[in-house]
């Protein structure tokens, strides 16, 4: 029987400018650019495979698709699909680990790079005129941060987290790493792993990059600000989910902590009265540190690899 292959929101990995032509030869395939809660069920209706990157796929849309064999989700995270009732009905899961490594990494040094310097604000002031009619040969409206010497805490230390360390190392930065399983092997001179109370006051910046889970969740709150430097930068390109938002807008507002980038909110799109909307200091990108193109690429390759694996009956990239 052939495969029947359907993708529930396709755009965010391919908005044109990939190709869907190395899955439509595993079988027949629909992808959709959006799709909405409602309609997820009538669409993976007599489905054998089904993508997805954000779209939830819970037990209620499992039950009611008794063809379904694989599900296999656009990114690394996996947290909206029921794994439980994946596992009950006999439904293979795999998702596409560290493909926005590099990206993720290098993007945590855009947000941070952005807070040092307001390269954006100066060249926009430029733009409208300012340097032309100003008396000095420069200007600046923000002090510049310089990186080299100060103390940058890891919170989590898997790929992403190694690969920040290595760019910070890069800088003449010092680190510290807190991990559940910390490779003391690694550590040197300038990198340490440290227990989170340590990370927290020993930390001119802190960046995040964990999973979410019930044990993460609003990790970055009143409590733990209250432990951190004060001035600290908080950099999260993790998930929205690890930070109580109303307490970093307030953080932000004493100056307790000076500045915060973020690529991840709790709810994405935001709501207009999201409280970090209007916090002084923070920068906030909508979820793009993964997408470069070259990320993009790897993960439609690994997703593809992974289809193959699976109806060879050689399944890859299981998250359970």
């Amino acid at each position: 029987m052939e495969n029947t292959i359907v993708v529930l929101d396709g755009y965010a990995l391919n908005p044109g400018d990939l190709s869907w032509s190395e899955i439509e030869i595993l079988g027949k395939t629909t992808v959709y650019e959006h799709t909405g809660p409602k309609d997820v069920v009538s669409r993976i209706a007599g489905s054998t495979l089904v993508l997805t990157n954000k779209t939830v796929i819970g037990r209620t849309e499992m039950a009611q698709t008794p063809t379904l064999r694989y599900i296999g989700v656009l990114a690394t995270g996996f947290d909206i699909i029921d794994i439980p009732a994946a596992k009950e009905l006999g439904i293979t899961v795999c998702n596409v680990p560290a493909y926005s490594t590099d990206s993720v990494a290098q993007f945590v040094f855009a947000l941070l790079l952005e807070i040092c310097h307001h390269v954006g604000h100066h060249s926009a002031e430029v733009f409208n005129g300012r340097w032309t009619h100003n008396r000095d040969f420069c200007f600046w409206d923000f002090p510049g941060i310089e990186l080299k010497d100060k103390t940058l805490g890891i919170y989590g230390f898997g790929k992403i987290g190694a690969a920040v360390a290595r760019i910070a190392l890069a800088f003449g930065m010092e680190v510290v790493a807190y991990s559940r399983h910390p490779d003391l092997s690694l550590e040197s001179d300038h990198f340490h792993f440290v227990s989170c109370g340590n990370l927290y006051r020993s930390s001119d910046i802190i960046s995040y990059h964990v999973p979410s889970t019930p044990q993460t969740r609003n990790i970055i709150c009143a409590q733990t600000i209250s432990q951190m430097r004060d001035g600290v930068v908080v950099i999260n390109t993790a998930r929205g989910n690890l930070v109580d938002e109303k307490d970093l807008a307030e953080a932000l507002s004493t100056g307790k902590v000076a500045a915060a980038g973020l690529d991840v909110l709790s709810k994405e799109p935001p709501s207009a009265n999201n409280p970090l909307l209007s916090a002084k200091n923070c920068i906030i990108t909508p979820h793009i540190a993964w997408a470069s193109n070259e990320a993009r690429i790897r993960c439609m390759d690994i997703t593809i690899a992974n289809i193959r694996g699976f109806i060879a009956g050689k399944p890859q990239n299981r998250v359970f």
